[in-house]
């Protein structure tokens, strides 16, 4: 806990002085004279060492010095050395001796010390109270009196005071360091008060003081002030303060830990999870398929070609893709398609229709098909990076092909699909760039698809277009912002299919009321629909699981 105890009484001498006081130091903190001088026993927590005080420093402080002065006043002496305890678990040492070591500590401790004795006041006589600022720290103050039959009134007013710069975290320790305080000066006045009853048996001040009326004599010119120990009795009261509060510090620091809250996984890290089955021996066997060593043959013949591409990528490869341009992310193939053909490109992605891009080299094919993954949740994603065969729409929903692959004639008139030629420019059409440059003005991108898509843009849509223009924005915070909308229509997509799949039958009407409720325009729907398959299989057996509890 980074806060200072204090133990503080207002002198009838000098006023508000602070008698005591530990603090936390890293072992980094500590001060050359916490060094220096020769180790005691007696300190729970470790080996103790003597600590000379900044009350009793030899070295003259300089006129402009707003450090502690010295005085010979006994009832505002404490300690002349103080302890330090170890706590070699937490490579923490606490330190206690009469004033801070640290000038701004020690203001801070002071100026608490001025307002807990004068200024502020509790509710009733005693007790605690809740003050401070962002500059001079916040302050939790427990005033109370220790009995003395030689002082004014015959009580002398004291206060142990927390200082730190962390108000919540000084609130939110509130209900611990009342009572624990309380605990402490409730042993204080307890042992205050036996010195005092033993005093006024012997010789009762008050007779005393009614006799010497007539030729009175000021008080503080008639007996010096006690200082705690004599008040106690108890030559050791310092050392089971020290101890008090360095149990005090420790525990409460203890008590408040900062816990980081996670929320639940997202759909596409779950995705992620399904990926991997744990075997009986607690092995994770990992699920892929081994790619022959021609390039282009990765779609494969015979029974390895029926096998679907996991979800969330594509096959793992063991070949390089050699070198070539390469499409970096999806802002960048936005301006290469141009916005235009991008948005149509676009459209199709989201709604499920299959990719195609044909061309050369394979890296940038490959490229342009991984930078449009990032629109789509994993378990939307099915991918064949590169093949010399066309594969069929429910095996890849992304896939790359080879110049010379032709698209069927079947698949051409029936099929939802877009395809995408990449072609190099002859030396005539390409611009006289060096190649080093921009080797992708070397290329040309033409679409075509048979689909015809809505006029009206999807929601979701609109607002990937605005934030891949945005060119305040960041890559890094681009891709962040893909995954919180993706993960908020995924949790429409929840709904939405709790809603349809596991609750029965339900009427177009019905459904037309929940889109509205969800906030989904009706040209969302084919969104929403082709983004079901992205739901991991953990959920969907949730579902349908609760769903059979409730028939």
């Amino acid at each position: 806990m980074n806060a200072i105890i204090s133990l503080c009484h207002f002198c009838e001498l000098h006023g508000p002085q602070v008698l005591f006081c530990t603090q936390p130091h890293h072992p980094l903190e500590r001060t050359s004279s916490s060094e220096s001088d020769d180790t005691v026993t007696g300190v729970e927590g470790g080996a103790t060492r003597r600590v000379k005080s900044p009350s009793v420093s030899s070295d003259p402080l300089s006129p402009t010095s707003t450090g502690p002065k010295n005085d010979s006043c006994e009832g505002c002496s404490s300690v002349r050395t103080g302890f330090i305890s170890k706590d070699e678990e937490a490579q923490v040492h606490y330190i206690s001796c009469k004033q801070p070591f640290d000038r701004e500590v020690y203001s801070m401790s002071r100026q608490a010390c001025i307002r807990s004795l004068s200024g502020e006041v509790c509710p009733g006589r005693d007790g605690p109270i809740f003050f401070g600022n962002e500059q001079l720290g916040h302050v939790l103050s427990y005033t109370f009196h220790i009995k003395d039959s030689q002082a004014r009134g015959f009580q002398k007013k004291y206060s142990i005071l927390v200082v730190m710069m962390d108000k919540i975290y000084l609130l939110n320790s509130w209900p611990f360091l009342v009572p624990h305080l309380k605990i402490v000066i409730d042993h204080i006045e307890k042992k205050a008060n036996i010195v005092y009853e033993r005093e006024e048996i012997k010789c009762p001040q008050r007779a005393h003081r009614l006799q010497s009326s007539i030729h009175p004599v000021p008080l503080i010119h008639h007996k010096p002030a006690r200082s705690l120990v004599e008040l106690t009795d108890d030559k050791h009261i310092f050392k089971l303060l020290h101890l008090a509060f360095v149990w005090i510090l420790k525990a409460c620091a203890n008590r408040i830990t900062e816990t980081l809250l996670e929320g639940p996984p997202t759909e596409d890290s779950i995705i992620d999870m399904e990926k991997q089955e744990e075997t009986e021996e607690g092995f994770c066997l990992l699920f892929s398929r081994k790619i022959g060593t021609d390039d282009v043959e990765e779609a494969g013949h015979g029974e390895e070609a029926v096998n679907i591409p996991p979800r969330g990528g594509e096959e793992e490869e063991e070949e390089e893709d050699g070198d070539g341009p390469i499409i970096k992310n999806t802002r960048h193939a936005m301006k290469i398609l141009g916005q235009e053909k991008f948005h149509i490109l676009a459209h199709h992605v989201v709604i499920g229709n299959q990719i195609i891009v044909r061309g050369a080299p394979k890296s940038l094919v490959k490229s342009f098909l991984s930078a449009l993954k990032p629109l789509l949740p994993k378990g939307c994603c099915r991918m064949i990076g590169y093949s010399n065969m066309y594969e069929e729409s429910w095996r890849c929903n992304f896939l790359g092909l080879t110049p010379d692959v032709t698209i069927p004639k079947h698949i051409m008139s029936n099929e939802a699909f877009v395809l995408l030629d990449i072609t190099p420019l002859s030396e005539e059409e390409a611009p006289d760039f060096p190649a080093d440059i921009d080797s992708l003005n070397r290329y040309s991108f033409n679409m075509a698809s048979p689909s015809k898509l809505s006029e009206k843009t999807p929601s979701v849509l609109q607002k990937m277009k605005m934030t891949l223009r945005n060119e305040n924005l960041t890559q890094e915070v681009v891709e962040q912002y893909l995954i919180c909308l993706k993960e908020e229509w995924m949790n429409k997509v929840k709904v939405l299919f709790k809603f349809t799949k596991a609750g029965g039958s339900r009427t177009e009407e019905d459904t037309k009321k929940l889109l509205q409720v969800v906030g989904a325009n009706p040209e969302d729907t084919p969104i929403l629909k082709f983004w079901m398959e992205g739901l991991s299989v953990q959920y969907r057996n949730h579902i349908f699981t609760a769903s059979k509890s409730q028939h």
